[in-house]
């Protein structure tokens, strides 16, 4: 009787093992996903970027490979987060994968919105190790949990004009002035005085530096590498407020002092787009902005300063980091084909086709490769940028901290306060924050 229970167990075992076997084989010739519910489309939000469209021209692929249709909402960063909450505290979300800024990591873990990926990726052997640490560290693992895989980078980087930093007229004149090469700063101080240069013997044809100054995002994501560069720092290593110490106030200074008399009249209310299209018209000599940009100056049906830009290290060496990770929401339908699209939109072949449109790596083996490297060289500068950036602190307040320092800056900026007192009110303001 034992033999003749054992024979069955047995018949029953292998028969459940090839009808497993034979789901896996039938899913990746183009089933549906593993588990859940089997969901034939994954709704996605975004936002309107370049990466968003490039992901768009990829998602074709996946549903061929899957039978999963995939739809992208992409919509302006500032619905973004209204859009998502609501989703994400409700028993179910409409969306099946989301993309979140650094800004969010914090509010997001916090509250449990998103899934854990590590049973995941440990099941599958999926090879985080492939992404810059700094990039992870932000967009990626929250408190040795991994919530996010990184999407796309926007570290910001000095992006300057090769023709204007090599014209043998200027160099001449400023080792005249003062006694030194005008070339490529190594320093803020260095880099505002070069912008006052070019700006006086510029005249209102060219100023030395392009800056934006609208509250909140646009001036606390610039001056923040006025921060970071000066050896400055929002909290410190006791999470106690520094921001008010004297490396802040001089990147405050610096900031003014280059927004006054090196940028054009109006900067003070730039915000991103105003600011690009100065320098795309060729009436700005540097601009401290998002790497990514540098394709778009590049490329001449956009900017008719292409093929003159380059791409270095903001003055001091130590940017701003920032960037989107995906997610699953932890209330997603069906967790399963959620994966199996950020699994294969991250994979490597996936991700290094994305870099050869013109994408933002965040994997170091795309950065690496000879294809892309073969069309994007600066890609060796924008890891190094990247590896050497600062994020803003993870902490579910973050857009409250970046609300109060973009008021305050705005009030140096117009002369409302001097450096010190702006930043001992944001000082004041932020400690509890953390």
């Amino acid at each position: 009787m034992k033999k003749w229970l054992c024979s069955v167990v047995a018949i029953v075992m292998t028969v459940t093992l090839l009808s497993a076997c034979g789901s896996g084989n039938k899913e990746e010739a183009g089933g549906s996903a593993s588990s859940g519910s089997g969901k034939k489309q994954l709704n996605i939000l975004m936002e309107s970027v370049p990466d968003t469209d490039i992901v768009k021209k990829e998602i074709a692929k996946f549903t061929k490979e899957t039978g999963i249709a995939v739809n992208i909402e992409a919509v302006n960063y500032s619905a973004m987060h209204e859009k998502l909450v609501p989703q994400l505290v409700n028993s179910s979300s409409s969306y099946d994968l989301i993309v979140v800024d650094n800004y969010w990591v914090g509010e997001f873990t916090s509250a449990g919105w998103l899934e854990p990926l590590d049973t995941f990726i440990q099941r599958d052997k999926f090879d985080t190790s492939v992404y810059l640490k700094s990039m992870f560290d932000m967009v990626g693992q929250v408190d040795g949990t991994t919530y996010m895989l990184p999407f796309y980078n926007y570290a910001m980087s000095l992006i300057y004009r090769k023709d204007v930093f090599e014209d043998a007229d200027l160099k001449s004149k400023y080792q005249a002035e003062f006694g030194r090469e005008m070339k490529i700063p190594d320093t803020l101080e260095e880099y505002v005085n070069i912008s006052k240069f070019i700006t006086k013997q510029k005249g209102d044809k060219m100023y030395g530096s392009v800056m934006m100054g609208l509250r909140p995002d646009p001036i606390s994501v610039e001056w923040l590498n006025y921060l970071y560069s000066s050896g400055g720092d929002i909290y410190g290593k006791d999470g106690k407020p520094v921001i008010n110490n004297e490396s802040g106030i001089k990147a405050l200074d610096l900031y003014i002092d280059n927004m006054n008399n090196a940028a054009p009249k109006g900067s003070a209310g730039f915000g991103f787009d105003e600011a690009f299209n100065v320098f795309a018209q060729g009436n700005a000599a540097s601009f401290i902005t998002y790497n990514w940009m540098l394709a778009k100056l590049n490329n001449e049906s956009e900017s008719k300063v292409a093929g003159k830009v380059d791409i270095a290290s903001v003055p001091g060496g130590t940017s701003l980091n920032g960037g989107w990770g995906w997610a699953i929401p932890k209330n997603a339908e069906d967790k399963e084909a959620s994966w199996k699209f950020l699994k294969w939109i991250e994979s490597f072949d996936i991700a290094k086709d994305r870099a050869l449109q013109g994408g933002s790596p965040t994997r170091k083996d795309v950065f690496a490769d000879d294809d892309v490297l073969g069309q994007y060289q600066y890609y060796v500068k924008v890891q190094k940028v990247i590896d050497e950036s600062r994020m803003i602190p993870i902490i579910s307040e973050a857009p409250q901290l970046i609300e109060i320092l973009g008021r305050e800056l705005s009030e140096a900026v117009s002369g409302g306060k001097t450096s010190k007192d702006a930043l001992d009110t944001v000082a004041k303001e932020v400690q509890d924050l953390k």
